[in-house]
């Protein structure tokens, strides 16, 4: 058996959303691999019903503020707090990016 070897600078588990939008970041930079279990689209990503959430102010009381206080009270307060708040204040520049490369919500 011929065994090959390869060299990364970077090596990703996992191609759900993170996965591969890890992989996008790095890409221009050094070279990476992709290692997955399942296709992209069978990942949770893919899967999830309401897994993934933005405060898109579309609705009035909808807002970066709100997604964060909810995030928080559904951690039970042991969430933390300032990441909680860069998280939904990050969160629909995010989502639209991720719909811009075609990730399937």
């Amino acid at each position: 058996m011929k065994v090959h070897h390869h060299r990364y600078d970077a090596v990703i588990v996992g191609a759900g959303g993170a996965g591969l939008r890890a992989a996008i970041e790095v890409a221009g930079r050094c070279r990476a691999a992709v290692l997955s279990k399942l296709h992209p689209t069978r990942s949770h990503t893919g899967a999830a019903q309401g897994g993934m959430c933005a405060a898109l102010a579309n609705v009035e009381e909808d807002s970066a503020e709100w997604h964060t206080f909810d995030t928080v009270k559904g951690g039970d307060y042991l969430v933390d707090q300032t990441a909680a708040r860069i998280m939904c204040a990050e969160a629909v520049d995010a989502v639209i990016e991720l719909e811009h490369y075609g990730l399937p919500f």
